[in-house]
């Protein structure tokens, strides 16, 4: 079964040359990075739950209480879907324009409609939490002037502690932006 996700940069390999868009199909949305260490460690976490979970619900379900075996398998099956949900989180690009999948809400902007991408210096959450920290944030600056939260930070779940990696992502997105907005 192939992960695309797991092959998000490959134009980044040390044999690769600086391919700015390294996707054949740029219609498709791709994640220009790979899930960083938390947010896999997250989900695993979510999925480990899930598994304790689904074996309880087995147990009732052959100690003969299927109304509590449903409930635990639907908390099961809600619990795979945050954990599945929580890895499609982050920035995606495509010639249609970027888009920013949160765990809740989706927002997506064409590129006619971007002003600019680009990376600012600014407060930033620490792993999504509350507390902000002085970081660095990708983000999108519309024509209409609409504010749209970073697409991504330095301090999230894919690049804490990963500076390269997220100097790469971001000079990803910006490409993908200067290739489409301008043409």
């Amino acid at each position: 079964m192939p992960l695309p996700f797991l092959t998000a940069d490959r134009a980044f390999d040390a044999d690769a040359e600086d391919i700015a868009l390294p996707f054949d199909d740029h219609d498709s949305w791709r994640r220009p990075y790979r899930p960083g260490p938390w947010r896999v460690a997250a989900a695993a976490t979510l999925l480990l739950l899930a598994s304790f979970v689904l074996l309880a619900a087995m147990i009732i379900t052959f100690a003969g209480s299927l109304s509590g075996a449903t409930v635990c398998f639907v908390v099961a099956g809600v619990v795979i879907a945050c954990a599945l949900r929580l890895l499609r989180v982050g920035a995606w690009v495509s010639r249609h324009g970027v888009r920013r999948v949160g765990f809740l809400r989706t927002t997506t902007v064409r590129w006619a409609d971007a002003a600019a991408v680009r990376t600012v210096q600014q407060p930033v959450k620490w792993l999504g939490f509350p507390r902000t920290v002085q970081g660095q944030a990708l983000i999108v600056v519309r024509k209409g002037g609409e504010p749209l939260a970073p697409l991504v930070t330095d301090h999230n779940a894919d690049f804490l502690a990963r500076a390269e990696a997220f100097e790469r992502a971001t000079d990803s997105v910006e490409a993908w932006g200067d290739e489409y907005r301008t043409g």
